[in-house]
């Protein structure tokens, strides 16, 4: 598997009350666990199955994520940006890895 690598395009500053467009992408294969290697063993599930974004500690978003996606999950929302302040981006691996992102945005 390639390196796991999030990224995420946040606007740099914004003026208090806008609402912005972010876009994340992890760099992940998706193993659905139901495909078999060249010798007929089951290749185990290994999926990014949750996704999250906080903005100063309050929820913006947060996906379950099932089998079915693809490799390599893009997501695009838009937020309301009360104020200046940190977004917290966290994509969990069925085995409990935590891949985290932070990004600051200001009033500007």
């Amino acid at each position: 598997m390639s390196s796991i690598k999030p990224r995420v395009k946040v606007p740099k500053s914004a003026s208090a009350g806008e609402v912005i467009t972010i876009k994340t992408l992890i760099n992940h294969q998706m193993e659905s666990g139901q495909r078999k290697d060249s010798s007929g063993n089951v290749i185990p599930r290994k999926i990014i199955n949750r996704f999250a974004c906080t903005f100063n500690g309050q929820e913006v978003i947060s996906v379950d994520i099932d089998p079915a996606v693809s490799a390599n999950p893009y997501f695009e929302f838009q937020a309301k940006i009360p104020e200046a302040g940190e977004f917290v981006f966290t994509w969990v691996d069925d085995d409990g890895t935590v891949y985290e992102e932070r990004k600051e945005i200001a009033i500007g």
